[in-house]
């Protein structure tokens, strides 16, 4: 199935329904009085994150959705019935912003996490509410309101830790099947990979992380060639970006240091945040070179790309290097959990002392003495 990963759709709550104004008209009962009940809520629409959905291809399809309307209220103080709402099922990690305004209604990243989209219309009240000792036989009665109704656009953004950078053939999707349990389509041309990949990596039992691949990039890509940079927004959420250089191309004519500084050109063009993202240098496919030639390749690329943070050697055809690289990412990823949570709780810290605190100035704390 084709990756869908953006969608455009309308919401529209149900309306509420009309109070009414009766009377009661039962025998034995003259002047029974008001007897108008209220009109039913109109049903509103919610979006609901599902681990279990990992497109969006169904709202491709189906673009309109639309609640109920409530019921009328009637008389003998019948209330009119409120309409169900409805529950839109989406991917974990779908962003849902206004079209019209572009305000973020929802980023949904949790499984079960529930948003109201959209609000039904309340139902108007009946002429019993109107009833006072001076107005014993009131005709007054409300009309529901009209339900909400919004333009939306859902982008999915998909939830990994690692994300992979590379050029077309650079061995993204090996290294994804060597290290995971994704299994992408591999292949000895360029663009194999069509759409995001994402892989569930165990280090151990009970350690593991979630490393995501997506088509390769070219250089113009930030201004629309090829496809790589239509799915660039699913980096955004990783904590780290494993930039992964082919060593030994097929083509001697190709430079791999002129195709990295292309690739992290297009990166910073695209998006500055993503740019500055942590980022470490994997060489790979390096099983194919002999060990003084290795030696002299990476140096040299090192050296013209000036490069000066972590590098790597690996070749993902055979795993040499990539156990040693998965055991130093997840150190790192731990490492960024816990610091980020405690300053989580340096936080709240500092808020519950500001809370607790009394200025002694503050004039609501004065003490008076009688």
């Amino acid at each position: 199935m084709k990756f869908i990963d953006e969608a455009r759709i309308e919401v529209i709550a149900g309306d509420g329904g009309n109070g009414v104004a009766s009377f009661c008209r039962e025998k034995f009962r003259p002047f029974g009085g008001p007897d108008g009940g209220d009109g039913g809520r109109g049903g509103s629409i919610w979006a609901v994150a599902d681990r279990n959905i990992n497109t969006l291809v169904d709202y491709r399809f189906s673009k309109l959705h639309k609640a109920k309307d409530g019921e009328n209220g009637r008389g003998a103080d019948c209330y009119g019935k409120g309409a169900d709402d409805i529950f839109l099922r989406m991917p974990v990690g779908t962003l849902i912003t206004d079209r019209n305004t572009d305000e973020v209604i929802a980023d949904l990243t949790e499984h079960g996490q529930q948003v109201e989209l959209v609000k039904g219309g309340e139902g108007g009240w009946g002429n019993i509410h109107f009833k006072t000792s001076t107005n014993r036989a009131p005709r007054q009665r409300t009309e529901g309101k009209e339900g909400e109704r919004r333009e939306l656009r859902l982008e999915l953004k998909v939830l990994a830790d690692v994300g992979l950078l590379g050029m077309p053939n650079a061995g993204k999707s090996t290294f994804i099947t060597a290290v995971s349990n994704a299994r992408p389509k591999i292949a000895d041309y360029p663009f194999t990979t069509l759409h995001p990949n994402l892989g569930m990596v165990r280090v151990s039992h009970e350690k593991s992380f979630v490393i995501a691949d997506i088509p390769g990039l070219i250089e113009g890509a930030a201004d629309g060639a090829g496809l790589g940079i239509q799915f660039l927004k699913h980096l955004q959420r990783t904590g780290l970006l494993l930039h992964i250089v082919d060593l030994a191309p097929f083509d001697e004519n190709v430079d791999p240091v002129k195709e990295a500084k292309a690739l992290i050109k297009e990166l910073r063009k695209y998006d500055e945040s993503l740019y500055e993202k942590p980022r470490w240098l994997v060489l790979n496919k390096l099983d194919v070179l002999n060990e003084d030639e290795r030696k002299k390749k990476v140096k040299d690329f090192v050296k013209r790309f000036g490069w000066k943070g972590p590098v790597f050697e690996i070749s993902a055809l055979n795993r040499e290097g990539c156990d040693d690289l998965i055991t130093e990412i997840y150190a790192y990823l731990e490492q960024k959990r816990t610091q980020e949570q405690r300053s989580q709780e340096t936080q709240m810290k500092e808020e519950a002392q500001g809370i607790l605190s009394i200025d002694p100035d503050d004039p609501r704390f004065k003490i008076i003495e009688e």
